[in-house]
């Protein structure tokens, strides 16, 4: 049966197409082995770090729940692998300050086995007790944002929520973690999809593609149920189209009002690879241990897309994927339009680090160039949200961030890189959106 039928021709407003780059498509999901030592932040989620339940000296297995959920916006953390943990220290962290985290001395030979798990049947569980069984597997949105899952599916009894949207558009350039997911996993898709609904009350899941992965539609497609409930659509590829207010425009042709959330129009959104391994983990009551990284880059010899421990040290990970040993290189945690770049190779694999890109030395001196701003109105053609980018990277120069927020909707950008990415100037024009939004949050604070 042709797929073209399921191609939907609506889109969201401006956005950018920048080069795919997904050259690690085609490449089976290999495991990358343990690291001799693990770094653990207790943060790795937005919310209330968790709380250790271990000490120092003392042995762990893999799956076994290491760190405590400290209340509602809170999840717990589980052991990579067999081990003692060796510390609780302050480490570096990706975005600068250092976090407290378990250092974790991994045995040799310790086993891939998970030997800590609570095995249920998913099927009887109430809505409740899904929740309760997400939370406790650690789980967070794994595209990056690291909200808690059990959080972002617990929706208020006001809100009545019709449609959950599953996204799998992976649009970052080089990131294909998703992609090799719903190629390689689609029924563990199936029963992550129907659990989320089951949470929230939804009677459909729409899951949307790009149309660069119709692979990948052909995959979910052999096991959409015979229902109905759960569907498959295509969407234009373009950037930034798996931010959940274009996917939701694109889907359903809804609007989410500025500074609203999707669930107040009907709509809750989920990343493909999050319900993926939810799919796995809940079923066999187990925590989450590992994710699914793109490691890739000019830098990188051995592109690819692992199952990469949580806590393993980037130094590892390039070393492995055999990234060029060189002082001159760009490591990127994420993909180049949102990630952000790291400074430190002791930094960890956290659960939300989808990609690890590393650029070479012609790359890093093309980027470094900065000229003044020539009013060219680029990137007001592409800021899917509207917004006037070149007035608020003026305004961030004069430190003028009250302004920013409250005449030019600050708060509305969501950072996806579409004004970096078209200012022929190369102003880092997101870079100074977070600190301003880092200043007010202060300020607010």
């Amino acid at each position: 049966m042709s797929l073209f039928p399921f191609f939907r021709r609506k889109t969201f407003s401006r956005g950018v197409h920048p080069d795919a780059n997904k050259r690690t498509a085609g490449s089976p999901i290999r495991r990358m082995p343990f690291a001799s030592r693990m770094i653990l932040p207790l943060a790795q989620h937005i919310g209330k770090p968790a709380v250790p339940l271990v000490r120092a000296g003392e042995e762990v297995v893999r799956g076994q729940p290491i760190a405590r959920a400290d209340g509602f916006l809170s999840v717990p953390l589980h052991a990579p692998a067999d081990g003692v943990i060796e510390a609780i220290e302050l480490k570096p962290s990706a975005r600068g300050p250092w976090v407290e985290s378990l250092v974790l001395r991994v045995y040799e030979a310790s086993t891939q086995e998970v030997r800590w798990a609570n095995p249920c049947d998913v099927e009887s569980l109430s809505p409740k007790e899904i929740l309760q069984a997400i939370q406790d597997s650690g789980m967070v949105g794994l595209g990056g944002a690291t909200f808690p899952s059990h959080a972002k599916l617990s929706v208020p009894a006001e809100h009545k929520i019709h449609t959950l949207i599953v996204n799998g558009c992976e649009c970052e350039p080089y990131l294909t973690c998703d992609h090799r997911l719903m190629l390689e996993h689609p029924a563990d898709l199936m029963v992550g999809v129907r659990l989320a609904m089951r949470a929230i009350g939804a009677e459909r899941a729409i899951i949307g593609v790009e149309d660069n992965k119709l692979d990948a539609v052909a995959a979910i497609r052999e096991c959409l149920p015979a229902d109905s409930s759960i569907t498959v659509q295509v969407v234009p590829t373009k950037y930034p189209q798996g931010a959940e207010k274009m996917l939701i425009k694109s889907l359903l042709d809804l609007e989410v009002p500025p500074g609203k959330l999707p669930m107040q129009v009907g709509v809750v959104v989920n990343n493909i690879g999050t319900l993926a391994q939810l799919g796995q983990l809940l079923p066999a009551g187990q925590g989450l241990t590992e994710r699914v990284v793109t490691v890739t880059g000019p830098g990188i010899k051995k592109p690819g897309d692992y199952w990469v421990p949580i806590g393993t040290p980037m130094r590892t990970v390039l070393e492995w994927a055999g990234a060029a040993d060189s002082g001159e290189r760009e490591i990127i945690l994420g993909g180049p339009m949102m990630g952000q770049a790291v400074a430190s190779l002791e930094v960890p694999v956290t659960k939300g680090v989808p990609g690890i890109l590393v650029f070479d030395q012609l790359q890093i001196e093309a980027a470094r160039q900065v000229w003044p701003c020539i009013k060219c109105g680029e990137c007001v053609n592409a800021c899917p949200m509207g917004l006037n980018p070149s007035m608020l990277g003026m305004l961030a120069v004069q430190r003028e961030y009250e302004e920013m927020g409250t005449h030019y909707h600050l708060g509305d950008c969501f950072e996806c890189g579409c004004c970096t990415y078209v200012c022929p100037s190369h102003i880092p024009l997101v870079q100074q959106f977070r600190v301003a939004k880092g200043v007010l949050r202060g300020k607010a604070a």
